[in-house]
């Protein structure tokens, strides 16, 4: 299962690296844009672009503690049929 925050904290720290590849199992990879890796033979369950969701955030804590953003990270996961829990 994923978490929320733990994804978002990600995505803070993807800014200005590339794209956030996140996998069903909370493993994470930062990727260029464009690029779809695979894990185990698996594609990622999303792939998040940081700087449209956090680069508006002057820290990280207002980023995780952002009802908005929480709720935009976790349509975006169970619309793609993934699962994920607000911590």
């Amino acid at each position: 299962m994923l978490h929320t925050k733990d994804i978002i904290r990600e995505i803070w720290d993807a800014q200005g690296y590339g794209n956030l590849a996140v996998w069903d199992d909370g493993t994470t990879r930062v990727i260029e844009p464009g690029q779809t890796p695979l894990k185990e033979g698996q594609p990622p369950r999303v792939v998040f672009k940081p700087l449209p969701l956090v680069g508006g955030f002057p820290m990280l804590d207002n980023a995780l503690y952002d009802d908005d953003l929480q709720g935009a990270i976790e349509e975006i996961i169970r619309t793609s049929g993934g699962k994920v829990t607000r911590d």
